[in-house]
């Protein structure tokens, strides 16, 4: 299995240390042999914007942050999973810049979607636009094409300026899948062994859907880029927010999925001192998920936890973290928003202030993380149990800089010397060696102030126990090499 069961590190390719060399660098340093089951460099290749995620191709690594060689010398030790945008390429991209300049006339035409593929007689009718599960608030770009002067309507998904930067592609048209095809390519012979198909709910445009996670449609594309990646030896992994039954949906037919519900579980759990509806998820989910707590973006609220909390729920959580410094990312389709308004997509703000910056609560919610089944993903903020960047949101103006911070080495040389980030490494070790996480796992029944999780392979075991009343949790284990029970306490005095 190209997926190993242990702990994963999401980073910028510049986030720690400034380029790849530098990670390279941090990796060996401050965390050798922690995460070689895997490294998830977030889009290290030429963008246009969205920091990474709109890149111009994926056969180049933008060299401000080093080349192909960087990546290959950090795969040595740690396997490598990278994005693949498989719904948009930048609109500076070599493609549609031809495609700009001579319109139909040109080779990469059919790579795009234009109005009539959807709408043969123009452009779409109001009622089905409303229909149309929107990221902005129209997924359409106008441009001019210089050879004719014709102003081309386009299909873009994504993206905060207009015209968008950020240019669908058509899944349909051969061109594409010779992209596709091009770049994965690219990536096996680079090492790379996970890729994570970025937006790929939405490659399917069909009139009169939502246009997104497109049934049975979507899983043709699914089953024919899984079968490219096997024989490249590539592992996929599908990033799709939607509610839990689609989710579950794809896990059933074997794919890896995100558990992009756990976050905010874990969150209501420590907040709001009850355990009851996270021991209920973690009752009836797949074990087949990459599992989070924090990332690039901020933690699901709609549409993925439709159908598992109301809306109360959700806003009690979402103003607490609005009062430690969060800002949010809101629905723009009315369609999608909750029947009395609330229309919270994600939380933005580093998971650690989140929690009131208490160590003994991270280190809790980092363990129920690591118990719960799956294969962990630690963002590089959360692994340096770092703090709200605010300065950055008002240089910026994107909410999403909150949690970006960039390390320099020598911050993190002084971050890793902090008790809370001493205890998150040791849990890591923890999590990768202890032989329980390849057995049983059980959700113990107990009080809904408490919460018990067990692993046991053989004669061996390890248990999570949180008491969320007093903040305090411990793991008792017994190991390999010893048959007396051994305790790890994570109470941790506050690190102001």
């Amino acid at each position: 299995m190209k997926v190993k069961n242990q702990v994963q590190l999401i980073t910028y390719p510049d986030s720690l240390g400034g380029d790849l060399k530098k990670l390279n660098y941090v990796l060996e340093n401050y965390f050798p042999g922690l995460f070689t089951g895997g490294i998830h460099i977030l889009p290290p290749f030429p963008s246009s914007g969205d920091r990474g995620f709109a890149p111009l191709t994926y056969l180049e690594i933008e060299p401000q942050f080093g080349t192909w060689e960087d990546i290959k010398r950090i795969s040595e030790k740690h396997n490598i999973l990278l994005d693949l945008m498989v719904n948009h390429i930048s609109a500076k991209s070599y493609y549609f810049q031809d495609f700009l300049k001579k319109g139909r006339k040109s080779e990469y035409s059919d790579l795009f979607i234009t109005m009539d593929k959807i709408w043969s007689e123009g452009n779409p009718p109001r009622q089905e636009i409303n229909k149309i599960f929107l990221r902005r608030t129209e997924p359409f770009s106008d441009f001019t094409i210089e050879k004719t002067g014709k102003v081309e309507r386009m299909w873009t998904t994504f993206g905060k300026a207009t015209p968008s930067e950020q240019i669908d592609m058509d899944m349909n048209s051969p061109i594409a899948r010779q992209l596709l095809t091009e770049f994965m390519t690219n990536f096996s012979n680079n090492h790379v062994k996970i890729v994570r198909l970025d937006a790929v709910g939405y490659v399917i445009k069909k009139r009169g859907t939502s246009c997104f996670f497109v049934e049975p449609e979507i899983y043709q594309f699914l089953d024919w880029i899984s079968e490219l990646a096997r024989s490249l030896d590539i592992e996929i992994l599908p990033e799709i927010h939607a509610d839990y039954k689609t989710q579950f949906k794809l896990a059933e037919k074997g794919y890896w999925i995100y558990d992009f519900i756990l976050p905010f579980t874990v969150l209501d759990a420590i907040l709001n001192k009850t355990s009851k509806r996270l021991k209920e998820y973690l009752q009836v989910r797949p074990h087949n998920q990459f599992t989070t707590l924090d990332c690039h973006d901020g933690v699901p609220i709609k549409p993925d936890l439709n159908g598992l909390y109301l809306s109360e729920d959700t806003r009690r959580v979402v103003d607490i973290c609005l009062k430690r410094g969060a800002n949010l990312s809101l629905i723009f389709s009315p369609k999608h928003k909750d029947p009395d308004g609330f229309d919270v997509h994600q939380i933005r703000c580093a998971y650690y202030s989140m929690l009131d910056c208490n160590d003994s609560a991270y280190l809790a919610a980092r363990a129920i993380q690591f118990f719960t089944p799956g294969i962990p993903q630690v963002y590089y903020v959360g692994l340096l149990a770092g703090r709200n960047d605010t300065d950055a949101v008002a240089q910026t103006g994107e909410g999403r800089e909150i949690n970006r911070h960039n390390y320099s080495v020598n911050e993190v040389a002084q971050e890793v010397q902090r008790p809370v980030v001493k205890k998150l490494v040791e849990l890591i070790e923890f999590r990768n060696t202890h032989p329980a996480f390849s057995g049983n796992f059980e959700v113990v029944e107990c009080s809904n102030n408490e919460l018990i999780l067990t692993w046991t392979y053989q004669d061996l075991f390890a248990k999570l126990y949180v008491d969320f009343l007093n903040m305090s949790a411990e793991i008792s284990y017994l190991g390999p090499n010893s048959r007396k029970i051994q305790i790890i306490d994570l109470l941790v005095k506050k690190d102001k």
